[in-house]
């Protein structure tokens, strides 16, 4: 029987967590050919995160995590008193009981307890940071980390010995877009380009209402497909009937979310991006090689969105617009300008898209991990 030595992954439960997870987790499969690896999570439960990594073969495991909130609230109160240690407890008996050999930390909430439990049973931990400018959490786990990766070459706080820039991982499987099923699937006219436009994992509230107010001279040029969240969903179908010119609706296209394989589709039709600054959206949209327009979230913990999207903006592939100077001119005028410098923008965008991220980190937990894999 082989011996199966067990990673586990742990993170936020957000989409900016989850995914890279799931890049990872494929290049370790496809690495590791004897199949003597297990994978796990831990972490909060989060019902469409933990689809997403079962039907990856990612054992999950749903722990209680408190939050450190960085504003006064009664809650930190209950969660530094109750909820944080009572995940740090989970996480403890849950990785002695499994025996793990390895937990690489995504960051988020939800990685410290576990991160914390790894350092009392001497279990190694990795961590990847996304952002430019790392959170709370990722701060502390550094301490005692063995391996660092990181995204962007200017990252702050961490040491540089135990350092690694590599990229955010993103799926392979998003560059394998094709443009005649993206126009059978979003019932696209062919005719106008078209604008993809990505509010985040979560929706971003303030961007859809902005589109939503310039949306009739939007669609006179362009066709669009609006990526509004889940929980806005319903709102927006609704409000934009009320809003467009009845002969312009067949050129906006609005879902909740889009699946791998529709978002694959979807980068690969598009003029232009417009989109949060979330490290795995702007790395994903590197590696489209699309100009794109990066509108940082101004609540985004230690103002990280703004840092990538500016670092990101130095190459010349994309334009940051801070969401308190929106207007509906200069937006027009961006856009027309970004799509006749596509040509362009594709050589700059090559030159910080980091598509083999998730397999350089594979490839240095397999080599961490190998003489247990053997042993």
């Amino acid at each position: 029987m082989v011996k199966k030595v067990k990673l586990v992954f742990c993170g936020g439960g957000t989409g900016g967590h989850i995914m890279p997870i799931v890049s990872i987790a494929r290049e370790l499969k496809r690495l590791n050919t004897e199949n003597n690896l297990e994978l796990h999570y831990i972490g909060p439960k989060d019902k469409v995160s933990f689809e997403i990594l079962w039907s990856e073969n990612i054992k999950t495991h749903p722990i209680f995590s408190g939050k450190i909130r960085r504003y006064f609230s009664f809650l930190n109160i209950i969660d530094i008193l109750f909820g944080i240690p009572f995940g740090f407890l989970q996480s403890f008996f849950i990785l002695l009981l499994m025996n793990a050999g390895l937990v690489f930390s995504k960051g988020g909430t939800g990685s410290v307890v576990v991160s914390y439990a790894a350092k009392y049973l001497d279990i190694p931990v990795f961590l990847h940071e996304s952002d430019v400018a790392p959170g709370l959490s990722n701060r502390k786990v550094s301490k005692w980390a063995k391996k660092i990766f990181i995204s962007f070459p200017m990252t702050d706080f961490f040491d540089a010995k135990k350092t690694m820039f590599v990229g955010n991982p993103i799926r392979k499987e998003l560059l394998k877009g094709d443009n005649n099923k993206a126009v059978q699937m979003f019932n696209l006219t062919s005719g106008n380009p078209v604008i993809l436009i990505i509010g985040g994992s979560q929706g971003a509230k303030a961007l859809n209402e902005f589109i939503l107010l310039s949306l009739n001279n939007l669609l006179k040029k362009y066709e669009i497909i609006h990526v509004v969240g889940p929980q806005n969903y319903g709102r927006i179908s609704i409000q934009v009937k009320f809003v467009t010119d009845p002969s312009l609706e067949k050129y906006y296209h609005v879902y909740g979310s889009l699946n791998e394989n529709q978002m694959k589709h979807a980068y690969k039709v598009s003029s232009l991006i417009v989109s949060r600054a979330g490290s795995s959206s702007i790395f994903e949209i590197a590696a489209s090689r699309k100009p794109s327009i990066l509108i940082p979230l101004p609540t985004a913990a230690f103002d990280h969105q703004s840092k990538n999207a500016y670092q990101y903006a130095k190459t010349g592939a994309a334009i940051v617009m801070e969401q308190d100077n929106l207007t509906e001119n200069l937006f027009m005028q961006e856009i027309r300008i970004l799509i006749a410098k596509s040509q362009e923008i594709n050589q700059k965008a090559s030159t910080f898209e980091k598509p083999d991220a998730a397999e350089k980190i594979a490839k240095e937990i397999l080599n961490y991990l190998s003489g247990q894999i053997k042993s």
